[in-house]
C-alpha cells in the first residue's frame, strides 16, 4: 500500500504540471523564468560590472519603468515620498506646524497653525528659519525637500531652531515637539448670498466626509437653502469620500458608481436614502484639473439628474488603483478596475501604455485645440449615454458639464504668465507682507486688506521687483494686464495675511463660473429639467448591466491622478 500511494501521489503531480503548463499558458513557468531573469541580472550587474552599483538604487530606478509600461496611473512611491503623497488623504501628518517658503535664501515662515507645536512654542509669521538643531541653515543650497526632511518627524520628537525676528537683534531659540498638523480638504465655506452656501473641497481624503458635515451645519445656521460645491483643481483621493459625499444628496437606491476589472467582480455603490440634503438644489463647479473621485461626485450627479455641473470638461481619469505596501514602507499604486458613472460611461481618456510623455501633453494638447475657450473645441469619441432623464451625455475622457465657462483670456499677456508661472507674484506677495506685516495684522476681513492696498501702487512696485529678478519690465503689457495682476496680487496677499478662505471669498467675487452658478440657482435651474421625449427613449445606446450589490471593499481605493503643486509647504 505504501508502494502504491507514492506511485499514485507522483503521477498527481505529473499530471498537475502538465495542465499547469500546457492549459494555464505556460503563466507559471513563464513568471518564474522572468523573475530569475531579473534576478539573475542584478546578480550579474552586483559580480561583474565595470564600477560599483548600489543595486537598491537600481531596483527603485528601476520599478517605475516597469509600471509605466501598464498605465498612466501604477507608480511606485518610495519608502521615503510615501508619507508626504498620502498625508493629504490622511488628514493629518506629524510636524512642527508651520507654512514656509524659502526668499532670499532663508526659510521664512508664512503661517502658524493656531494651537500647533510650533504656536504654543512661540513662533510668529515673518519668523526667518537660520538654524535648525544647531546647524546653520541658509544659503543657495537649501531646498523644500531637505527643509520638509529635517523639520517634519516622528510625533514627539524634538527639533531645536534658531530664528531671526524682525525687530530682534538676537538670535531666538525654540525647542519645539513635532506633533500631529491637521490638513484639510475643505478649504473654504461660507454663504456667497443670503440662501446659497459655497464650498470647496481640495481633495478627498479620510476627513472629507466629517468636514463637509461639519461645514453643512454651520452653514445651515445661517439660512442654507441652495448649495455650490467647487471641485476645481480637485485631484481625488479616496473612492470612499466622494461616495459618502454622494449619497448625502441621493434618494435610496441609486447607483453612484461602479467599479470592475479582470481580476476585480463588479462591485456597486448605491445610496442608502439617508442623506440630508436629496432636495437641496446643488451646482457642482468642475475644470480640467478636476479628477478620478472628483470626476465620480459629479459624473454620479450628472446621470442622476440631481445637479447641474458648470465649468470645463474635467481631466479623465477612470482607473481605480490599490496600494500595496512593501516592507521597507515604499508603495506601489497597482490599477485593478476601472470605475464607470451611473449611466455607464468609463470616464478615463484614451493612453498609449508607455507613452507618458503623451498624457501628461494632455492638458496642453487641450489648450492648442482652444477646448478651455470653445466649447465646441471638446473631442469625445461619439460614445452617447443616457441619465435617468434621458439626456445625453459623453464617454471617452472626462465629465463635460452642462454650462461650459471658457477660461477668462481679458488682460491676459505673455508677461503676465511668465511672472504667474515663475512664482515672482506669490514671492512678491509675500514680500509686500513682511514689509508691512504690523499694519495688514490689523486686518480681521479681506475687504480691509482691499482698502489697505488702495494707498500703494504695488503693481509699479511689483514691476521694479521682477525686473530686479530678471523677467524684464514691459510697460504697455503691464497696462494690458494690470486688473488680472492686480486681482491675482491680491489674491496671494489676502492669503498670506488672513488665510484660504478669505482669498476664496475675493476672487469668486468675479469669478464668472461662480457667478454662472450663482445664476443657475437664483433662476431655479439647478435640477436638470424633464425632458420627456428624451425620457421616452432613455438608456438606448448604452452599455448598463443589470445592477448587483456586493460587499463594500471601498477603504482600499485610491482614485487619485497625481499630485498637487503649492506655492508654500506645510510642516
Amino acid at each position: 500500500m505504501p508502494i502504491y500511494t507514492a506511485i499514485a501521489i507522483v503521477i498527481g503531480v505529473l499530471i498537475g504540471n502538465f495542465y499547469a503548463n500546457h492549459f494555464a499558458g505556460h503563466k507559471v513557468s513563464l513568471i518564474n523564468t522572468s523573475s530569475n531573469k531579473l534576478s539573475d541580472l542584478l546578480h550579474i550587474i552586483g559580480d561583474e560590472y565595470v564600477d560599483s552599483v548600489s543595486i537598491s538604487d537600481l531596483v527603485e530606478k528601476a520599478l517605475p519603468q516597469i509600471l509605466k509600461e501598464l498605465d498612466p496611473h501604477s507608480t511606485y512611491i518610495s519608502a521615503e515620498e510615501a508619507e508626504a503623497s498620502m498625508q493629504d488623504l490622511k488628514g493629518s501628518f506629524s510636524g512642527i506646524g508651520v507654512q514656509f517658503t524659502i526668499y532670499d535664501d532663508t526659510i521664512r515662515i508664512v503661517k502658524v497653525i493656531s494651537g500647533g507645536p510650533s504656536d504654543r512654542a512661540g513662533l510668529r509669521a515673518g519668523d526667518r528659519i537660520v538654524t535648525i538643531d544647531d546647524s546653520t541653515y541658509v544659503g543657495s543650497d537649501i531646498t523644500n525637500d531637505e527643509t520638509m526632511k529635517r523639520l517634519k518627524g516622528p510625533a514627539d520628537t524634538q527639533v531645536k531652531l534658531g530664528i531671526l525676528r524682525s525687530g530682534s537683534t538676537d538670535l531666538l531659540s525654540y525647542d519645539i515637539s513635532r506633533g500631529s498638523v491637521p490638513v484639510k480638504s475643505i478649504d473654504a465655506h461660507y454663504m456667497i448670498d443670503k440662501e446659497t452656501g459655497y464650498i470647496r473641497i481640495n481633495s478627498w481624503g479620510d476627513t472629507t466626509y466629517s468636514e463637509f458635515i461639519a461645514a453643512m451645519r454651520t452653514l445651515n445656521n445661517k439660512g442654507l437653502n441652495n448649495l455650490i460645491i467647487d471641485l476645481r483643481g480637485n485631484l481625488g483621493g479616496y473612492l470612499t469620500a466622494a461616495t459618502q459625499l454622494a449619497n448625502e444628496f441621493l434618494p435610496a437606491g441609486r447607483l453612484i458608481v461602479y467599479t470592475e476589472g479582470r481580476r476585480y467582480p463588479r462591485e456597486d455603490f448605491k445610496s442608502d436614502g439617508r442623506g440630508s440634503y436629496q432636495d437641496m438644489p446643488l451646482v457642482v463647479l468642475v475644470d480640467e484639473t478636476s479628477a478620478s473621485a472628483s470626476e465620480i461626485f459629479a459624473g454620479a450627479m450628472q446621470d442622476n439628474d440631481r445637479a447641474t455641473i458648470v465649468g470645463r470638461r474635467t481631466f479623465g481619469k477612470g482607473l481605480v488603483q490599490i496600494p500595496f505596501e512593501f516592507r521597507d514602507g515604499s508603495i506601489v499604486r497597482l490599477t485593478r478596475a476601472r470605475y464607470y458613472t451611473p449611466s455607464g460611461r468609463c470616464v478615463q481618456k484614451p493612453y498609449t501604455p508607455g507613452d507618458e510623455e503623451a498624457y501628461e501633453n494632455d492638458l496642453l494638447d487641450r489648450a492648442e485645440a482652444g477646448e478651455y475657450f470653445n466649447p465646441d473645441s471638446i473631442k469625445t469619441n461619439g460614445e452617447k449615454f443616457k441619465t435617468r432623464l434621458g439626456r445625453t451625455v459623453y464617454g471617452g475622457g472626462g465629465i463635460i458639464p452642462d454650462h461650459f465657462i471658457g477660461r477668462d483670456t481679458i488682460g491676459y499677456t505673455s508677461y503676465f504668465k511668465d511672472v504667474v508661472m515663475n512664482g515672482q507674484m506669490a514671492t512678491f506677495a509675500y514680500h509686500f507682507v513682511d514689509k508691512h506685516r504690523d499694519a495688514l495684522e490689523e486686518c480681521r476681513k479681506y475687504t480691509d486688506v482691499i482698502n489697505y492696498l488702495k494707498g500703494f501702487d504695488y503693481i509699479d512696485e511689483f514691476a521694479t521687483f521682477a525686473d530686479q529678478r530678471g523677467t524684464k519690465r514691459r510697460n504697455l503689457m503691464i497696462m494690458t494686464s494690470r486688473t488680472l495682476m492686480e486681482r491675482f496680487l491680491t489674491s496671494y496677499i489676502i492669503s498670506d495675511i488672513l488665510d484660504t478662505q478669505d482669498a476664496v471669498e475675493f476672487t469668486n467675487l468675479t469669478d464668472p463660473t461662480v457667478l454662472k452658478a450663482l445664476q443657475i440657482i437664483r433662476n431655479n435651474e439647478a435640477f436638470p429639467r424633464y425632458d420627456k421625449a428624451a425620457a421616452q427613449s432613455r438608456h438606448t445606446s448604452t452599455k448598463v448591466t443589470p445592477y448587483a450589490t456586493s460587499p463594500g471593499r471601498s477603504s482600499q481605493l485610491v482614485c487619485i491622478a497625481g499630485r498637487k503643486r503649492y506655492r508654500f509647504l506645510w510642516c
